[in-house]
């Protein structure tokens, strides 16, 4: 069992798979969204999280040891890398769920975290001393104006800002920005040595305590094991939390992590047609045109100056 793991490890991915992949991740990952649409009417978020965290290390514990995976190499780094699985999967994951759970749509919520890079580089400065170009100055701006034009295309229609969902639901999907944010920052200051594998088991842990003492507290922690939740958990468990990671594992071995970087402004409108397609959830035109220009800024600030990539 263990040389099929490490023959896993070693596979040389043809030239035309490895095109693809990137893109297949991004898809893959925009369907968390849809997922807890999916899910959230039978279990309450913290539960539903914790369930699924419970599941996916009682798979990739035996993966880690199975492929061999290393273990970060110091007290210090378990520490930091679990406050990094805090934010970014405990925070950001338990804001995005609850505020589906309250109402907000699926779509609203994947760009309301989408704008993740802006923030981060807004961060960056102060926390990291990183220097912004104009350019980037420009992405931050027109972030904020797209995001603004989707929040108020409701008003050009007459329909409360706050129609299907409250503030509540508005204000735990801002705390997954901020946590997923802070969580980039913090794992690129204090985890830059972590392993991957080995430590997505690490945050998973952390984040699973946060979400079940969440749940323990505030939940009832009732479920309805339905087809339909069941189902849901499965793909989030295999496909999201075992298969994406795998399958980021590969891309950044064969040097494509970039490219994934580059997609992930692909996540907020690929999940609003998912959820137009599944639940019928609507932008009026202007929330689409403020989309298009929130997307614009993402990339204005993720994209590296032309000078910087030739010389790598």
């Amino acid at each position: 069992m263990s040389n099929l793991f490490k023959n896993l490890r070693s596979i040389d991915l043809p030239s035309a798979g490895l095109a693809v992949m990137p893109a297949l991740f991004v898809l893959l990952w925009s369907t968390g969204f849809i997922g807890a649409k999916f899910g959230l009417p039978y279990a309450e978020p913290f539960t539903f999280l914790f369930i699924r965290f419970v599941l996916t290390l009682m798979l990739l514990i035996p993966l880690v040891l199975l492929m061999r995976i290393p273990w970060p190499s110091s007290p210090r780094l378990w520490t930091h890398i679990a406050i990094s699985g805090f934010l970014v999967h405990g925070a950001y994951l338990g804001g995005v769920f609850y505020g589906i759970y309250l109402g907000m749509p699926a779509g609203l919520a994947a760009l309301l975290v989408g704008i993740q890079p802006l923030l981060t580089a807004a961060f960056a400065g102060p926390l990291l001393g990183e220097q912004l170009s104009w350019r980037q100055w420009l992405g931050l701006g027109l972030g904020l104006m797209g995001i603004s034009l989707v929040l108020g295309s409701k008003l050009e229609i007459g329909e409360s800002l706050f129609d299907g969902f409250g503030i509540s639901a508005l204000l735990c999907v801002t705390a997954a920005l901020l946590g997923i944010s802070l969580g980039t920052l913090y794992q690129k200051r204090y985890c830059t040595s972590m392993p991957l594998l080995s430590g997505a088991v690490i945050q998973y842990l952390a984040a699973g305590a946060l979400l079940g003492s969440g749940a323990l507290l505030f939940e009832t922690r009732q479920v309805e094991w339905s087809s339909t939740f069941v189902l849901t958990l499965a793909w989030l468990v295999l496909i999201l939390s075992i298969a994406a990671i795998l399958l980021l594992m590969a891309l950044i071995k064969k040097g494509e992590a970039s490219r994934v970087a580059s997609l992930f402004y692909l996540v907020p409108p690929v999940t609003a047609l998912q959820a137009w397609w599944l639940f019928d959830e609507r932008l009026p035109l202007l929330g689409l045109v403020g989309m298009f220009v929130a997307i614009t800024g993402v990339v204005l600030v993720i994209r590296k100056p032309a000078n910087k990539a030739r010389s790598r």
